[in-house]
């Protein structure tokens, strides 16, 4: 069978193996064996043989390439969006008084709740555009703006659909205890049955690749989050955790003991947290664009993840209320000038750490045996991805072996 050579390019492999910064591969050949990678390395070690069984060949022209991008964490499906209180936040509004005006989540949720589901799909596939031009070729959407189930199913139902009509793969993620339905306000713990009620349903209809919750004092309990927990292990799911980001509430610890992918916020975690994490292999997803929107000023705890070796991802945490953004590479930015990671843990964060914050071993680096998704980007340096703000450089992108 005819392969395809890539050449006239440097590979930021991301490999942890390479022995250099981003596995960097100054003059690379890439051979791609249709929907995978079937040799990675420079140029000069190309075997003969290998070249010539090579039947398409493409010049890269001098671009760096690297693994497609990955979004671990979004909302990326919702209706309307929360402008309005961002004005009255800026013009003085509290949290409390936009809520009782029927501001926040809530207004999420009757809009998600009141748009036809190709009514969210088009506002939906919009955002989706934006993070396809800059080279995303996977991406986490999470349910929880239905918070009942034809909702909840509509949502997950959109954001499966949006993966078919898109050249990306797309992973769902049941988030229905993300806050309080309003029909059962007062009743949160009937409101955990309703919650695993819709689980149940929803993972039977194929349509949950994963469960996640939010453990917090303005959200679930560590017990409403177990009860949640116990009932994805006993349908074989994953789960993660939006966890400590605005209190230590041990939602981190709760979480590995389930070993969890991954645990997402983080602004409060502990010490405790922290090593509970690196026991469980589970992956510290940071969110910046919450963090610079929100104006919060309590930074993750970066030093303390490195110390325990706990792996960082980087996601856009796209959503209407606290990250109303569709742009990755503004996270790798923010990322670096706000959290103070250095360009390679960036870079790392969208692609090797972040497939593993989705549980994904065959995309995220470019090596023998991989998916052949990466991208061709018009820069020389990795850095150069995470310095521009407001560029889009994504020159190619190939997913599952094709040109998108």
């Amino acid at each position: 069978m005819s392969l395809t050579l890539w050449h006239g390019c440097s590979a930021a492999t991301m490999r942890p193996d390479a022995g250099r910064p981003y596995g960097l591969i100054e003059d690379a050949a890439l051979v791609q064996d249709g929907p995978r990678l079937h040799w990675v390395g420079a140029r000069c070690d190309l075997p003969a043989a290998l070249l010539a069984r090579c039947g398409q060949q493409h010049d890269g022209g001098g671009a760096l390439i690297t693994p497609g991008l990955i979004d671990c964490h979004t909302h990326l499906v919702y209706a309307g969006d929360r402008a309005h209180e961002f004005e009255l936040r800026l013009n003085g509004g509290s949290y409390e008084e936009i809520a009782r005006q029927g501001g926040g989540i809530a207004a999420t949720v009757r809009a998600t709740r009141g748009a036809s589901a190709e009514e969210l799909k088009s506002q939906s596939r919009v955002r989706l555009r934006q993070l396809l031009a800059e080279g995303v070729t996977t991406l986490e959407i999470k349910s929880g703006y239905g918070l009942a189930l034809e909702p909840e199913r509509k949502m997950l139902q959109v954001a499966r659909e949006l993966g078919h009509e898109h050249a990306l793969s797309i992973r769902t993620t049941f988030l229905g205890a993300h806050a309080l339905a309003p029909e059962f306000a007062g009743r949160v713990d009937d409101y955990i049955d309703e919650v695993l009620r819709m689980l149940t349903v929803l993972h039977a209809e194929g349509l949950v690749d994963a469960v996640d919750a939010f453990c917090e004092r303005i959200a679930f309990s560590p017990a409403q989050t177990r009860r949640v927990f116990e009932a994805a292990r006993q349908l074989g799911l994953p789960v993660k955790l939006h966890a400590e980001q605005l209190s230590d509430s041990g939602g981190a610890a709760l979480a590995a003991s389930y070993s969890a992918l991954s645990c997402d916020h983080l602004e409060f975690l502990s010490e405790e947290g922290a090593q509970a994490m690196a026991g469980a292999g589970s992956v510290a997803v940071l969110l910046p664009g919450a963090f610079y929107f929100l104006r919060e000023t309590r930074l993750p705890p970066v030093d303390r993840l490195r110390r325990h070796r706990v792996p960082m991802a980087i996601a856009t945490d796209c959503n209407p209320g606290t990250s109303p953004c569709s742009s990755l590479l503004l996270m790798l930015n923010m990322a670096c000038t706000l959290f103070r990671l250095t360009p390679e843990e960036a870079l790392a964060g969208v692609t090797r750490h972040a497939a593993q914050a989705l549980g994904l071993s065959d995309r995220g680096m470019l090596a023998p045996g991989l998916r052949a998704d990466f991208v061709l980007w018009d820069v020389q340096r990795p850095a150069q991805l995470c310095y521009a703000l407001g560029a889009r450089p994504c020159g190619k992108v190939i997913f599952n072996g094709e040109e998108r």
